[in-house]
């Protein structure tokens, strides 16, 4: 294997998503997991969305405008570039889905474009959203700017200090960020309180859900946006290989990023499909968000999936050095996909996410948001039940611009402290 650059030239093409390839039963339930728990006053808003939501995706028209929104304005596709020196490292053949090079530095965007649009052909003037590493957020009032639309953003004070340039950026884009002091201070209470919002203004909003979360219709609604990093990602690995990958690895906080990635693939049983939680500090009630390492079935925002709660159905607090993986609850489908042995769920600690954020730059000049470093981090225990030369595809979900200042603060509050290497990535 020759280390370096290695760039293949692939003619572009921007497929349309992947639209009812895997739906849920008709209560929007994968397996056990899914169906719609909202309070009275959303019962009917709730259907009404699934109903608009299904309509449109039958509809011609739609897919080609988000298609050509897609193509034209967040330059998709997007790369899948062999990672060379990366990938000699580890005796593989790397590929990173380049989701950093789409417009807004992350895959938020082709979520956010799909559902403001289908707001605007709902009539809705005015968008909510919540956010926790910020990309959702921006995303958001991105597609708000582009199509005129209101947009509050909910954002926890914790994360908000976090990812500061992020909040800059979403007010820039003509966005309200409203701040979030309770609980956590995280994404769960951003959540929270953007439905609080959307019960108290349905009439004229839209709730733009930015992971596989949610009541029924999001978790599907929101996978099939993300539909469209499969697509392009297996068209382009068969383009420079010949063949299928070996895996497919990607970073799972809700898990969008993860399902846009793993949908092209779930057919193929050969490939292995690997998400990445965040391990945090370690395995112990609080101090980590690895929902398949310490999670129970439970309701939360809408779903029945797995949740990080004690003995009495409450909700433990999280951590993660990443703001977008610091959640209790896992996305319905990856539980269901857990459950039927079709995609395997490992967590990686803090201290090997930030050595990979480091490891990639140096590398290989990239600098990925540290939810993507997660999954970066995983190919060290990953390629041992691998053979040498197999090709992996890693989702490379967002680019590190958020993070650069929490990894110098990290970084240096880290210097010499013992025990970090005794956070190891960590299969189940």
């Amino acid at each position: 294997m020759t280390a370096g650059p290695s760039v293949t030239h692939i003619e572009p093409r921007v497929p349309p998503p992947a639209f009812g390839r895997r739906d849920p039963d008709a209560r929007g339930y994968f397996g056990p997991y899914g169906g719609r728990f909202v309070p009275e006053t959303l019962v009917a808003p709730v259907a009404a969305l699934e109903d608009a939501y299904l309509e449109a995706r039958r509809d011609p028209a739609f897919t080609a405008s988000l298609t050509a929104a897609l193509r034209d304005y967040v330059g998709r596709p997007t790369p899948l570039y062999e990672a060379g020196r990366l990938g000699e490292t580890f005796g593989l053949r790397v590929f990173l889905k380049r989701e950093d090079l789409a417009h807004t530095g992350a895959h938020k965007i082709n979520n956010a474009l799909g559902q403001a649009l289908l707001a605007k052909r709902m009539g809705k003037s005015r968008i909510v959203a919540e956010t926790g590493a910020g990309q959702h957020g921006v995303a958001t009032a991105t597609a708000c700017a582009w199509l005129g639309l209101a947009c509050v953003v909910y954002m926890g004070v914790d994360d908000m200090a976090r990812q500061a340039l992020n909040v800059v950026r979403m007010r820039l884009l003509g966005a309200e960020v409203r701040a979030v002091d309770a609980g956590s201070r995280t994404l769960k209470d951003a959540i929270n309180e953007a439905m609080r919002d959307w019960v108290a203004t349905v009439a004229d909003t839209h709730y733009l859900l930015g992971s596989v979360l949610g009541p029924h219709p999001y978790p599907l609604m929101v996978r099939e946006f993300q539909s469209v990093i499969g697509e392009e990602a297996r068209a382009q690995v068969v383009a420079v290989t010949g063949g299928l990958p070996a895996a497919v690895v990607a970073s799972v906080g809700g898990g969008s990023n993860a399902l846009g990635l793993f949908d092209a693939f779930v057919a193929d049983a050969d490939v292995r499909l690997v998400g990445v939680e965040a391990g945090g500090e370690a395995i112990v009630p609080g101090r980590h968000a690895a929902r398949m390492a310490g999670g129970h079935v439970g309701v939360l925002h809408g779903t029945r999936t797995l949740l990080l709660q004690d003995d009495h159905g409450n909700v433990l607090p999280t951590h993660s050095v990443s703001a977008g993986l610091d959640y209790p609850a896992i996305g319905p489908e990856h539980a269901w996909l857990a459950e039927q042995g079709r995609a395997e769920y490992v967590h990686v600690g803090d201290a090997e996410a930030l050595e990979a954020f480091q490891q990639l730059g140096r590398l290989e000049g990239l600098l990925p948001a540290l939810e993507s470093a997660h999954a970066v981090a995983a190919l060290r225990a990953l390629s041992g039940s691998l053979s040498q030369g197999a090709a992996v595809i890693v989702g490379l979900s967002g680019r590190g611009d958020k993070d650069v200042a929490s990894v110098e603060r990290l970084l240096a509050a880290t210097a010499g402290s013992p025990g970090a290497e005794d956070q190891n990535v960590a299969h189940r």
